[in-house]
């Protein structure tokens, strides 16, 4: 290969692979974003700001991620750029007010505010909104969760959801089934225990046989829990509860204990207390990281800030665990801060009852800084919290759904397990295939436009023929497609009114080859392109089948009555009976590569070899010729002998 061609060959890879990749870079930063792993969100957003591609919307999340992160002089320079793009949503201009509002830009954040009810915002007056932490302010200023139905509450309480391999857990205490009924004088309802179910089984006939087999319901409370990633080990909270013997503090009561234990042939055995409890204080509502080197948990012990604070203990490799160690004073508080868990991005999740919330106990998620401190807490505002309680949050590894508690009003027990789901990423994918071989086509440059036909981002299929981009929702977009050698196509897609369940807008294109390329070219009316063989061969290989395929094509389609026959050939070489009987093997093989494509027999007149009757240049037994040469006589051409 010539150095030239192959500096540009490899020039055009690496288009193509950047091209890949910024899609999925998109992804791995909106995956980051969701999870609340501000940090890494935002160098994956500069990213793809830095590479021109979907610049507009990166802005807007880099924007919101500054904002998370406590860095409202940032904010402000990219919520600046964000309010004067085209069609941008309204809260961007309350976002832009808040964060001028976070560098004391009063003046200005009043001018955006203003702009903001002009066009037609609403604030709202809940508490958690009006105080001075902007970055509350601007998370909820549009709706970030929504719940959906869960079948499988009951009239007692229910809470601690946890999924885990297509399964539920989750802690109950119904007693439907049970022969003997235990129930908790503080609230007369049965003592809780553990329960699973599969994912899509589950609903409201859960009964006793559902509990976890083995030794780990007990005859007091037991749960929640959390799991290790292979499903082989449970830590769960119990009632000071062991070996049949209920232990109690000084003065007289039974304190909760974390507890593990081991999967072993379906049941849960070899129950052990955690060595860092205390018969004296309680510790409960254990939650994994996703490394398995943390177990963080809930105590009341002694030395504390509040009623009740979250800790967290290493575990190490031995199984051997640390000392418990305080969260301090960002996340407690003077009060009560409770349910610990812990998402695959390591962001902390917890519901308290003593920052700035709608009612008694709230949910918070957190925001660390680039050393993995945390910085914040962010109240995940309504419908998620109530002016109940609100606890027990869970999150799945896709950032965009999972469970959490409260007995709010509406709910059929006490406690109530609700699931709920983010507006997941709206995104534009589809395929680009050959009009006539039906193929998929690569690297097909893929061009995404805005309504005022402005250029947002441009990809390439990969080698299926597909692409995928994420767009905005309520929007307006034009796709263009383009590869040489065939007509450019375009499509108007419009994201407005999209039922937020529905994930992506399938657009796909046919490509027609170029019109000169096929009259000319591929097959002109009165003589089709040959075909040629390999040395010595006489099967259709893959380079005589595509153009075979082409002449099917516009025989099925273009030309419906025309005629055709098939004349094979050979080179010189060889003696000249050999190579009649390997024409005559080439132009069956021809003959049926037609048939077996669904081309009506009658359609081929006559399928004849010529041996080397017919050579087209001078390569006879005479002369020296080059294998090139000698290729250009290895051939089937297909004679045309009607058209109409």
């Amino acid at each position: 290969m010539k150095p030239k061609n192959y500096i540009i060959i490899n020039f055009f890879l690496l288009i193509s692979i950047s091209l890949f990749a910024q899609s999925g870079t998109q992804k791995r930063a909106d995956n980051l974003f969701n999870k609340f792993s501000f940090v890494n969100a935002a160098k994956v957003y500069h990213e793809l700001i830095n590479n021109e591609y979907n610049i507009n919307y990166a802005t807007r999340q880099l924007a919101d991620s500054y904002a998370y992160m406590r860095n409202p002089e940032d904010a402000v320079i990219y919520y600046k750029k964000a309010v004067q793009q085209d069609n941008i949503p309204i809260e961007y201009y309350y976002n832009y007010a808040q964060a001028l509002r976070g560098i004391k830009n009063y003046k200005e954040s009043r001018v955006w505010l203003e702009k903001f009810k002009n066009a037609g915002g609403i604030i709202k007056t809940d508490r958690f909104t009006k105080d001075s932490d902007f970055i509350t302010s601007i998370f909820n200023a549009k709706p970030q969760y929504f719940l959906t139905e869960v079948n499988f509450n009951s009239k007692y309480s229910d809470f601690g959801a946890y999924e885990h391999d297509g399964n539920i857990y989750f802690v109950s205490s119904r007693n439907k089934g049970v022969s003997i009924k235990h129930t908790y004088g503080w609230n007369k309802e049965p003592f809780l225990d553990i329960y699973a179910a599969k994912k899509n089984e589950t609903n409201n006939n859960v009964t006793y046989k559902s509990k976890l087999k083995g030794d780990i319901n007990s005859m007091y409370h037991d749960g929640p829990i959390t799991m290790t990633k292979d499903g082989k080990t449970i830590y769960f909270s119990r009632n000071n509860f062991n070996k049949n013997i209920l232990g109690k503090d000084k003065k007289g009561f039974t304190n909760l204990k974390i507890y593990q234990a081991s999967l072993v042939k379906g049941k849960w055995i070899n129950i052990k207390e955690l060595p860092f409890n205390n018969n004296d204080y309680s510790n409960g509502h254990p939650a994994l990281n996703e490394d398995e080197n943390k177990l963080y948990f809930t105590s009341n012990m002694p030395g504390g800030i509040g009623g009740s604070d979250i800790y967290y203990v290493e575990i190490n490799k031995d199984g051997t665990f640390g000392s418990p160690q305080n969260l301090g004073e960002i996340i407690n508080t003077t009060k009560n801060e409770r349910f610990p868990f812990i998402n695959s991005e390591g962001s902390l999740f917890f519901s308290s009852d003593g920052h700035p919330g709608l009612g008694l106990f709230d949910i918070f998620g957190t925001v660390a800084d680039k050393n993995n401190n945390i910085i914040s807490v962010i109240n995940l505002g309504v419908p998620v919290n109530s002016s109940k309680d609100d606890f027990s949050f869970f999150m799945n590894n896709d950032g965009l759904s999972g469970y959490f508690a409260s007995n709010r009003n509406g709910g059929i027990g006490g406690d109530d397990i609700y699931a709920y789901d983010r507006i997941p990423q709206l995104k534009i994918e589809g395929t680009v295939k050959d009009a006539i071989l039906n193929t998929p086509l690569v690297n097909v440059i893929v061009t995404l436009l805005d309504g005022n036909n402005k250029k947002i981002a441009t990809l390439k299929t990969d080698k299926d023929g597909y692409y995928e981009i994420n767009i905005d929702r309520d929007s307006y977009y034009k796709v263009d497609v383009k590869k040489d050698s065939y007509t450019t196509e375009s499509k108007m897609v419009n994201s407005k009114n999209i039922e937020r369940n529905i994930t992506s807008i399938t657009t796909n294109f046919v490509l027609d080859p170029d019109k000169i390329e096929e009259e000319e070219e591929l097959i002109s009316m009165t003589k089709p392109s040959p075909i040629y063989f390999d040395y010595n061969k006489s099967n259709i290989n893959t380079n005589s089948s595509i153009e075979l395929d082409k002449v099917i094509h516009l025989m099925q389609t273009k030309y419906p009555n025309m005629l055709i026959k098939i004349e094979s050939h050979t080179d010189s070489r060889g003696s000249a009976s050999y190579n009649n009987n390997l024409s005559i093997k080439r132009a069956t093989n021809t003959y049926k590569y037609l048939l077996s494509k669904g081309l009506n027999p009658e359609r081929i007149i006559e399928h004849k070899g010529y041996g080397e009757q017919n050579l087209v240049n001078d390569c006879d037994d005479t002369s020296t010729c080059t294998e090139e040469q000698h290729q250009l006589n290895r051939r089937t051409q297909l004679i045309v002998v009607r058209m109409d």
